[in-house]
C-alpha cells in the first residue's frame, strides 16, 4: 500500500483509533473521508484540514450502506482505500438469560457492517487497480475476554473473513488487517484513563510506521498485541486466557 496520494475512507473516523489514523493519513498527504453516525464528531476530526471530509453513515442499515457507497464513489472517484474501523464493544453476562439486543447490535456493526461495505465497494476497488481494504480486528480475536464475548467473536470472524478476502483478491486489491491491543479510547466507559492500556498516539504512530514498510505487512501488529496474537502458536493460550479471565473477575470486584 502506498503511503501518500491515496483517497482513504475510514469508518468510525470521528473518534478514537479511527480519528487518530485518519488524521495521520491526512498529514501524510492523502485525501481522507471519515464516516460514522455522529456528524459533529466527524466534523471535529476534520476541523482545519483541507481534503478531509465527513459523511454520515449508519453501518447497521444495509440500504444506507449501499446509498453511502454510491455517494462516496460519485463524490470521490479516486477512492482506493477502505478502512473498516467502526465498531462497538459491550459488556455481557452469559450466566443468566438476558436481552440479546446488544449482542445482535454488536454483530451487525462489527461484522455485517464491514462485509456489507466491502461488498458495496469491491467492484470499484478492483477497477481502480491500486485498491486496498484494511479491516480493524482486535487482539481479543485470538484470546477472548470473558466480559465481551460477542465482541471477541465478531473480531475473530472478521479475522477469518479477512484471510479469505485476501486470498480471493490477491493481485487485485491489497487486504490488510490491523489487530489493536487494549488502547486508551472511549470504546468502553473509562477506557481512555486506564494506565495499563496503550496510549492512543503511541498506537497510531506505531501502526503508521508498520504500514510504511515495504511490502506492507498483511497483519499490522504493534508490539503490545503480540502476546495475544501469538499465544496459541507459542503454547501460551491457556495461561494467557487465564490471566485475562482473572483480570476481568478482579475488575468486577474492584
Amino acid at each position: 500500500m502506498q503511503t501518500s496520494g491515496n483517497t482513504i475512507l475510514v469508518t468510525g473516523g470521528g473518534s478514537g483509533i479511527g480519528a487518530a489514523l485518519a488524521q495521520r493519513w491526512h498529514d501524510a498527504g492523502n485525501t481522507v473521508i471519515v464516516a460514522g453516525r455522529r456528524l459533529e464528531a466527524l466534523a471535529a476530526a476534520c476541523e482545519g484540514r483541507a481534503d478531509m471530509h465527513a459523511i454520515a453513515l449508519d453501518a447497521t442499515d444495509p440500504a444506507a450502506i449501499d446509498a453511502f457507497a454510491d455517494e462516496v464513489v460519485s463524490r470521490f472517484p479516486a477512492l482506493n482505500v477502505l478502512v473498516n474501523n467502526a465498531g462497538i464493544m459491550q459488556f455481557e453476562a452469559l450466566e443468566t438469560r438476558r436481552d440479546l439486543a446488544g449482542a445482535e447490535a454488536t454483530i451487525t456493526t462489527n461484522l455485517l457492517g464491514p462485509i456489507r461495505l466491502i461488498n458495496a465497494l469491491v467492484d470499484h476497488l478492483v477497477a481502480r487497480g491500486d485498491g486496498a481494504v484494511i479491516n480493524m480486528t482486535s487482539g481479543l480475536a485470538f484470546v477472548p475476554l470473558i466480559d465481551t464475548p460477542t465482541y471477541n467473536a465478531t473480531k475473530a470472524a472478521l479475522h477469518s473473513y479477512t484471510i479469505s478476502l485476501r486470498e480471493v483478491l490477491a493481485g487485485k486489491v491489497e487486504v490488510i488487517e490491523i489487530a489493536p491491543p487494549a488502547v486508551r479510547t472511549e470504546l468502553t466507559p473509562g477506557q481512555s484513563d486506564r494506565a495499563a492500556y496503550m496510549p492512543l498516539d503511541a498506537f497510531a504512530d506505531e501502526v503508521m510506521a508498520l504500514l510504511a514498510q515495504q511490502p506492507t505487512p498483511a497483519e499490522v501488529l504493534v508490539e503490545n498485541v503480540k502476546f495475544l496474537r501469538f499465544a496459541e502458536a507459542e503454547g501460551r493460550f491457556e495461561a494467557t486466557l487465564g490471566a485475562l479471565t482473572a483480570m476481568a473477575r478482579n475488575a468486577r470486584h474492584a
